[in-house]
């Protein structure tokens, strides 16, 4: 899609390789993944300027581990191999790699040696924390490399040739655990491969209308806006695209938070005229979930639900040859993962199975970022903080959050317990703090009392946590006194709730939602 310099990754399994590629565009180049058994062929045609090999669990001492093709080192490209990534060059270019006697995780202490141009710049390097994380080590390396940083441990922790540009590191420079990891692959992109910091949100925002209009061309496409911030991102960048030829459908399934279709809609509408359908279809997602209280149920209802009235709006426009997806990157890493594709589509994923359901071709304006790359893309074009920062929903909406059967009582409850949540996080500053707050509905009601009353009413938990991207998360530690504001409020404005808990877990072993 880009013009500009790139960098490409080939990943061999490891946990880190989608923080290898936003650590490359953090400092301004572009970069994309792709599983170690591409055909060398397609990443030839994208005229990458640099390569990096991705660590990973596998053993290059086993039968069948994942392989480089000799083509990516016939190109002559810079190279930076990465934990079984080193092993790997080391592996295949005549030096020898050995199974460590013990597995070794965590930090060690570098040192860097023999004037590595990874290293320039640095202080300290002769006691650099670092990550490892790996079973085996290169006990010799190829001939025409140089020992470029050792540890306590490990003699080659680091290698090198500077004529060829290959270089090659035991721990990995991603990580925030390993001190100045940033400027060590800076040092790659920059001093080795000689890139060019070229790639920007706004250079993304001004190429990816004009191939969204080379793509659709005069057709119509149709879009689920759900008001998260994905699908209003891929939404705006269509209509400037493609203008009223955009039709959006907002299916309000009478799970939403208070005021959220007037607050979406309205602002979409007013700032972007955006051309939206509502359809209300509360009335039949809640009597398919009646009675209903296993949450992978709700689920399936939900999902199923949603696709049956979208593709009953979608096939009364006409000409419509298109779906819009919000679809992310770390959406299309996992989906081409070398060990193969996902075998199942969560269950609460809005809109799967819609294209091979509707028949229509999939236009994905954002399938090249990651989620803090669409906020940037959200302020290029002209959006509000309120919008921009509006905490994560889930797909099910608070079907999920009221906890056991949900009818109207119990998600007025729910609603007016959140948007108390809501409010308080926003007017202390703890709303862009963390990364998501909300409330939860338990299915127990606790004995309190209120006045000169005993009462048995319903019980309230707080879930507030910290993270980067919802793969792990902490529970964030608010100020006691915001936390007895947010009770305090709750049970005084809320009728039939006595009594709030707050959710102290991490993820894992827990989960951030709690169905």
């Amino acid at each position: 899609m880009l013009n500009q310099d790139k960098v490409i990754i080939l990943d061999f399994g490891s946990q880190f390789t989608q923080l290898i590629a936003r650590r490359i565009r953090e400092a301004g180049v572009y970069s994309e993944i792709h599983p170690c058994n591409v055909d060398p062929a397609k990443v030839k045609a994208l005229n990458p300027q640099a390569l990096i090999l991705s660590g990973g669990p596998s053993s290059v001492l086993e039968g069948g581990c994942p392989d480089l093709a000799p083509e990516y080192l016939e190109w002559g490209l810079p190279t930076l191999g990465i934990c079984y990534g080193m092993q790997l060059l080391a592996h295949k270019l005549g030096g020898k790699v050995v199974a460590s006697t013990d597995r070794e995780y965590g930090r060690a202490q570098f040192e860097a040696m023999n004037d590595c141009p990874l290293f320039e710049g640095i202080d300290g390097t002769d006691n650099l924390t670092v990550w490892m994380s790996h079973g085996d080590r290169v006990e010799a390396i190829p001939p025409d490399f140089t020992r470029m940083g050792k540890t306590e441990s490990i003699e080659f922790a680091a290698m090198g040739n500077n004529e060829k540009k290959i270089y090659a590191l035991q721990f990995h420079p991603e990580v925030a655990h390993t001190e100045e990891g940033a400027q060590i692959i800076q040092n790659f992109l920059f001093k080795v491969a000689d890139l060019k910091p070229s790639w920007s949100m706004a250079s993304f925002v001004d190429t990816c209308v004009e191939d969204l209009k080379k793509q659709v061309g005069d057709a119509k496409v149709v879009l689920g806006l759900s008001g998260g911030i994905d699908s209003t991102v891929a939404a705006v960048l269509l209509h400037k695209a493609i203008g009223k030829n955009l039709h959006c459908i907002f299916v309000d399934n009478g799970l939403l938070r208070m005021g959220e279709r007037q607050e979406v809609i309205g602002f979409l509408e007013e700032h972007f005229d955006l051309n939206v359908k509502v359809v209300d279809a509360a009335d039949e997602f809640l009597g398919k979930l009646h009675g209903v209280e296993d949450p992978e149920q709700k689920r399936k209802i939900i999902g199923y639900t949603f696709i049956d009235v979208f593709d009953r709006e979608a096939k009364a426009i006409e000409g419509v040859e298109f779906l819009g997806q919000g679809t992310l990157y770390p959406d299309v890493i996992e989906s081409e993962s070398f060990k193969g594709p996902s075998a199942v589509i969560k269950s609460h994923h809005n809109v799967g199975g819609l294209p091979e359901k509707m028949n229509l071709k999939l236009v994905e304006p954002l399938r090249e970022l990651f989620k803090d790359e669409v906020r940037r893309a959200a302020y290029e074009l002209g959006m509000p903080d309120h919008i921009i920062w509006r905490h994560p929903f889930p797909g099910p909406g608070l079907s999920i959050r009221v906890i056991g059967e949900i009818t109207e009582e119990r998600l007025e409850i729910l609603r007016l317990a959140d948007r108390i949540v809501q409010n308080e996080l926003l007017a202390s500053d703890w709303y862009r703090k963390v990364w998501q707050g909300f409330a939860v509905l338990l299915p127990l009601k606790t004995v309190g009392v209120m006045g000169d009353d005993r009462t048995y009413e319903h019980v309230i938990a707080l879930r507030v946590v910290d993270s980067i991207d919802a793969m792990t998360a902490d529970w964030s530690r608010l100020p006691s006194e915001l936390l007895a504001r947010i009770s305090n409020r709750i049970i005084n404005e809320v009728k039939g709730v006595n009594r709030v808990v707050l959710d102290i877990s991490s993820k894992p072993p827990s989960t951030i939602e709690w169905e």
